[in-house]
């Protein structure tokens, strides 16, 4: 009976030759073999600011009131830039229009002072506006869309005036121009602020351009 202890120890040898001479053929192709699993490196993370839900209401003057509010924007900083969020303020039905502009200012204020949500904060939103300042209108020899903050614009640092002066100047708060008119807490006279493409781009080496006011 012939001897087949040979033969079978040479089948069961060949699946583990073929694994070398696979490596050598792959090698003479240019392919070079790799392990697996192959590690591509840590998951993506969230592009600096950049949000999933930063498309929302116009802050119009003109935009209606749900329980939310008013829809309104406002601007924080990041990658030392201003760029827009969506917020809502209160503001009681019937108010007039004098009364209903401080307290859109007023409600874009504390907006601008509060911690920005924690999908901001993940993006890298700032804000350098900080709380406590208040927001009063016109003064008697003040023009009638004058707002007159508690700490001096002039006092501010740059960054928090113009999130501040671009804020106003695009809202139911200001004339809807592109500029606001800006007063301190006593006597000066007040001027007209704008916010300019450059103050938006460079906010923190642009100073919002300002000019002086006739009276009311």
């Amino acid at each position: 009976m012939p001897d087949t202890r040979g033969a079978g120890r040479a089948r069961g040898v060949r699946p583990w030759l073929a694994v070398p001479l696979l490596a050598v053929l792959l090698a003479g192709c240019g392919i070079r073999a790799t392990e697996v699993p192959t590690d591509f490196g840590p998951a993506p993370s969230r592009v600096p600011c950049s949000l999933s839900d930063v498309s929302g209401p116009s802050a119009s003057g003109g935009a209606p009131q749900t329980s939310a509010g008013v829809p309104v924007q406002v601007f924080l900083l990041c990658s030392s830039q201003l760029v827009t969020v969506d917020r809502a303020v209160r503001v009681p039905d019937g108010t007039g229009e004098a009364e209903r502009r401080v307290l859109v200012a007023q409600g874009l204020l504390d907006e601008l002072a509060r911690t920005p949500r924690a999908s901001e904060t993940e993006a890298g939103y700032t804000t350098d506006v900080r709380g406590g300042m208040s927001v009063s209108g016109p003064g008697p020899k003040d023009p009638e869309d004058t707002l007159r903050l508690s700490t001096p614009p002039a006092d501010l640092a740059s960054y928090a005036l113009a999130q501040i002066v671009c804020t106003f100047s695009d809202s139911a708060a200001a004339e809807g121009d592109g500029s606001v008119v800006l007063g301190g807490p006593g006597a000066g006279p007040p001027r007209r602020y704008a916010c300019t493409p450059e103050v938006r781009s460079r906010p923190g080496a642009q100073v919002p351009p300002s000019s002086g006011v006739d009276g009311g």
